[in-house]
């Protein structure tokens, strides 16, 4: 498991993403929006992946702890379907892995996009399946 967070050490780090979007300017270090949401819990041993960009892939060492931990596939989940989980499966479909994207796991502040979003997900990108085939899925391994 790999927990991402985005979050800026620099005032400049992605300028032109967050003069498009200033509410990003709260995301500094130490700050309660950086931190993982405690009823995740992550282990000791599990990684926590700082991006400055939508993508979880994008300018981070995520792809080589993939490779270190012998991933063979992605279940991408989080916030937003429009946003971070579609350029993170995007980047991971580009990287070869194969992606599932849970339905019920992911979401939006917009509907539509949200499911416009896990539409054309599935359609070129990833596997979009129920929450509970992907937890049968992963209980089988």
């Amino acid at each position: 498991v790999f927990f991402t967070t985005v979050v800026y050490h620099q005032a400049q780090q992605s300028r032109v993403f967050r003069s498009r979007l200033p509410a990003l300017d709260i995301l500094q270090p130490g700050s309660r929006w950086v931190q993982i949401d405690p009823r995740l819990k992550p282990f000791a041993t599990e990684i926590i992946v700082e991006k400055q960009g939508a993508s979880a892939f994008f300018g981070t060492a995520l792809d080589a702890h993939l490779t270190n931990a012998q991933a063979d596939s992605l279940v991408v989940t989080g916030l937003t379907t429009s946003g971070c989980v579609r350029a993170t499966a995007v980047d991971g479909l580009q990287h070869d892995y194969p992606v599932v994207v849970p339905r019920e796991a992911v979401g939006d502040r917009n509907e539509a996009a949200h499911e416009g979003n896990l539409k054309d997900l599935h359609a070129k990108y990833a596997d979009v399946e129920s929450l509970e085939k992907v937890l049968g899925c992963l209980k089988a391994l």
